[in-house]
């Protein structure tokens, strides 16, 4: 039994893995088949599970081909390019949906990847966890790649992993109090409050007291002028948008040998003035 990971395509092509390198269960090695890309290799020999790539159906995230969905991915659009651009020296990475636009940048170092059943497919055909070495990209954006699921703590662990000390998560969602569920209610789609968001992020290793939050969408009409904002009437939006930063680990000195000496010197002296105490009684 093998496990197969393709490599970089053409849209990614700074991608930090071999052409193509397949896991022999059996020996537990890597057999490589091509040479490497012009840049470091930093692919993980983790275990990776054996994937099925068989279409499987997903009638939840397909709500987001109709136009209502359109709508809602329109608008997040912007706010993905703003946060690029204002990073724009850094690898990226985009988990979206295949009714959905992955952003584009010039400097082509990004890594985009499409929900494909229970894995991911498009720069790279993997699942989690991500054959990515740790702290390896600057930007991560979540584009409803969760929306339908239960479980959203494996992602988001796997985003923080990659993440380097300081890098930033872009993730969008529906908002569960617009009136504009109404349009995907019945697909399967679930949405979850930015508390519960806020909590998961946490628990993942995120700074969530600077965390960021935009009502982003409609409000009813697909159609309507799509914008953005965080007053009170932008609540009604379809989705919304968080912004966190990786929890970065200060480094705590160590203490210094000077002072490990005064205390053992310091108990030295009290056991020897104790003792010559004894004696003199």
């Amino acid at each position: 039994m093998r496990t197969a990971v393709s490599g970089a395509s053409s849209q990614a092509p700074w991608l930090p893995l071999r052409a193509s390198v397949r896991q022999v269960t059996r020996t537990g090695g890597f057999v490589a088949e091509s040479t490497l890309l012009p840049c470091r290799a930093l692919l993980r020999k983790a275990t990776m599970p054996a994937l099925s790539y068989g279409r499987q159906p997903e009638t939840a995230r397909s709500w987001f081909d109709t136009p209502a969905g359109q709508a809602v991915l329109a608008s997040e659009s912007a706010a993905m390019t703003r946060l690029l651009s204002g990073r724009p020296a850094l690898p990226w990475a985009w988990f979206g949906l295949s009714a959905a636009t992955a952003p584009i940048t010039s400097d082509g170092r990004g890594v985009t990847l499409v929900r494909d059943g229970g894995g991911f497919s498009g720069s790279l055909r993997c699942s989690l966890p991500l054959p990515l070495a740790s702290e390896a990209l600057g930007v991560v954006l979540l584009q409803h790649v969760v929306d339908g699921d239960d479980d959203i703590d494996g992602l988001l662990d796997e985003c923080a992993r990659v993440l380097i000390p300081g890098g930033m998560l872009w993730l969008a969602a529906l908002n569960p109090w617009t009136p504009y569920r109404l349009r995907w209610t019945g697909s399967g789609l679930r949405a979850r409050a930015p508390g519960q968001w806020q909590a998961a992020l946490r628990g993942a290793g995120f700074a969530t007291d600077s965390l960021s939050l935009q009502w982003v969408g409609p409000r009813w009409r697909p159609d309507e002028p799509t914008q953005a904002g965080v007053a009170a009437s932008d609540r009604l939006r379809a989705a919304f948008v968080l912004t966190a930063g990786k929890r970065a680990h200060a480094l705590v000195p160590p203490t210094p040998l000077r002072q490990l000496r005064w205390h053992a010197g310091g108990a030295l002296r009290r056991d020897s003035a104790a003792r010559t105490r004894e004696d003199c009684r």
